[in-house]
């Protein structure tokens, strides 16, 4: 699996390009604030074509540049139905103070096709499979995406969890005691070797979040 990321202008938010390799079809999950520009000079560079943007959650930093992505490749947006609303105005999942910082005159339309996705839900793009994961907390809809190629498990976690560290908690549609639910619920059973692709910060490995993340030690211990 070829795996590119650019990271966006603001909130250093990830944003990924999965393929099976140059010159082949694409997904695109979380087109941050200012990525467009450099998504379509990678997409040209790869010879990749998208098929999909999905996003792992509703809130803008994540979700900035779907629309024109969406527009200018026709293609769908993934989300999980719960944060659907917040592609139609995106504000009702910041608040005030954080929309200060995204900066004023947002100029928001929301993508002409929008797929809703369920718990569980199996679907295919890109000749890569991806499974469902409704994981809470930081948003009412956050996801994360399971999927594989022949040498590891990689999972898409969003703000569910980073590199020592997880989502927070305080803006609208989150829930603390959600969050600590899909830790030990979604998050804990994953393999070891599963390879965590964060909305935020580096890469990491459920192995190393299991042994050096404080918040999944905590949610490790509750669950006894």
């Amino acid at each position: 699996m070829l795996i590119e990321t650019l990271v966006a202008d603001a909130f250093g938010t990830n944003c990924y390009v999965l393929s099976e390799g140059p010159g082949a079809e694409c997904v695109v999950v979380d087109p941050g604030i200012g990525v467009a520009p450099r998504l379509e000079d990678l997409l040209a560079d790869r010879g990749l074509k998208p098929v999909a943007v999905v996003l792992t959650h509703g809130h803008l930093d994540h979700t900035f540049s779907v629309t024109p992505v969406c527009g200018a490749n026709d293609v769908p947006a993934f989300i999980h139905a719960d944060d659907a609303h917040l592609l139609e105005d995106p504000t009702r999942g910041f608040g005030a103070n954080m929309m200060s910082l995204v900066g004023t005159g947002l100029d928001w339309t929301e993508p002409d096709r929008v797929e809703t996705l369920a718990d569980g839900g199996v679907f295919e793009l890109a000749g890569m499979r991806f499974t469902v994961d409704h994981a809470p907390g930081h948003t009412a809809g956050s996801a994360m995406f399971h999927t594989a190629d022949a040498e590891a498990p990689y999972t898409l976690t969003g703000d569910v969890l980073f590199r020592g560290a997880i989502g927070r908690t305080d803006l609208p549609g989150g829930s603390e005691d959600a969050m600590w639910d899909s830790l030990r619920r979604k998050v804990l059973p994953l393999d070891d070797a599963t390879v965590v692709l964060p909305g935020h910060g580096p890469s990491s490995t459920i192995a190393a979040e299991r042994t050096g993340n404080p918040y999944l030690k905590r949610a490790a211990q509750s669950a006894h």
